[in-house]
């Protein structure tokens, strides 16, 4: 099994768009990319501690390829907008891919460069592209939220 991590705003429905992904054996909503040990979503929401909402995907390389986690991630959210998404405002709903080795960096660099080309945004894309980091999974309640819930993401 590999993982990747990606944030794209509120975490609910970018892991419902990975966990329901054939060869994509688990997902974990939480936290990354801050400065603050064990954040809870209270203070990640508070946008002091520098967290991201993140899905930690755990996949099958022989079912599912990088390339086309990637490809989730640019379709689930706008990856123009700086700090936003939909009506979730802040630096905890920033769009990032959280690489986990050289070949994922190399993967998501090139991903997003091909997207810039394509013209599909007039905007340009401000999704960061930086190494993982200690990821903290959120609260139990959070975890496959949509699912439970038996609603769908509002995008």
């Amino acid at each position: 099994m590999a993982q990747a991590t990606f944030a794209a705003g509120c975490f609910w429905g970018v892991e419902e768009a990975f966990r329901t992904l054939p060869g994509v054996t688990k997902t974990t909503v939480g936290y990354t990319g801050g400065t603050v040990e064990s954040p809870t979503y209270e203070r990640v929401c508070s946008g002091r501690t520098g967290h991201a909402e993140s899905v930690l995907v755990e996949y099958d390389p022989a079912r599912v390829t990088y390339e086309q986690l990637l490809d989730v991630f640019w379709n689930e959210h706008d990856p123009t907008t700086l700090n936003r998404q939909g009506p979730d405002v802040g630096t905890q709903y920033r769009s990032a891919v959280f690489f986990h080795d050289a070949a994922q960096q190399a993967a998501a660099s090139a991903s997003k460069e091909r997207l810039e080309r394509s013209g599909r945004f007039r905007r340009p894309i401000v999704t960061e592209i930086v190494p993982a980091s200690t990821f903290y999974p959120a609260e139990e309640y959070h975890q496959q939220y949509f699912s439970k819930q038996g609603r769908t993401c509002h995008r």
